[in-house]
């Protein structure tokens, strides 16, 4: 690539065109698709995960501690067949003790240290889409430019990837119109080490996060 200095390329272009002048206006256009479809989310449980009281003594002191895996149930309707994706936003966004997209934060304790983490993943395995046997997992990172090729690994969903199902095997062409998804979730939590929380009170989890339809 050839490169000039900043004063040169001025030089070049105000040489070339004398009598150009800048515009003073630039068009700005708004665009989009209302469609009539639409999709509702369900969780199981009301969306609520419980780990009771948790006593400081069965904390790591110098580690985090990974807490027992819970799940739940995801269920997708929609009015018709329709391309959609999944992503989740954190509601206590910054509070993630590891800066990642796939984990959300547990909140602060009373001297506003972070508690600690959790992520939710899916299992193609153990999700159904309409009355197809199988379903694959694909995802996008560029808001749905491209897609992964899909295939049977689990996903942790991501608040910035797209996280989608096909009934297609090997396909990079993202998600499949679907009518009906209903998946079994496993939702997984790390607390902080002992060491660096305030545990001279209780300490509530408070973690929080929205599941999003992303229509495409």
């Amino acid at each position: 690539m050839k490169t000039c200095s900043l004063a040169l390329c001025a030089l070049v272009l105000l040489g070339g065109a004398p009598h150009t002048l800048a515009a003073s206006s630039v068009d700005l256009s708004v665009n989009g698709v209302i469609t009539p479809t639409a999709c509702t989310p369900l969780l199981s449980s009301n969306g609520v995960i419980d780990y009771g009281k948790i006593s400081q003594q069965d904390l790591n002191v110098d580690k985090g501690t990974r807490l027992p895996v819970k799940q739940l149930h995801v269920s997708i309707g929609c009015n018709a067949a329709s391309r959609f994706a999944l992503r989740m936003r954190d509601n206590r966004d910054g509070t993630a003790t590891v800066n990642s997209e796939i984990y959300y934060g547990l909140g602060l304790d009373n001297s506003g240290n972070r508690i600690g983490l959790y992520s939710m993943n899916f299992d193609p395995r153990q999700t159904q889409v309409d009355s197809t046997a199988i379903a694959y997992g694909t995802e996008s990172t560029t808001g749905g430019v491209a897609w992964r090729t899909a295939n049977l690994n689990p996903i942790d969903i991501g608040a910035n990837s797209y996280l989608g199902f096909t009934d297609t095997q090997g396909s990079t062409a993202g998600p499949s119109a679907i009518q009906a998804l209903t998946s079994t979730v496993k939702i997984e939590a790390v607390i902080n080490a002992r060491q660096n929380l305030d545990l001279s009170s209780d300490t509530l989890l408070d973690g929080s996060a929205t599941l999003e339809v992303v229509y495409l």
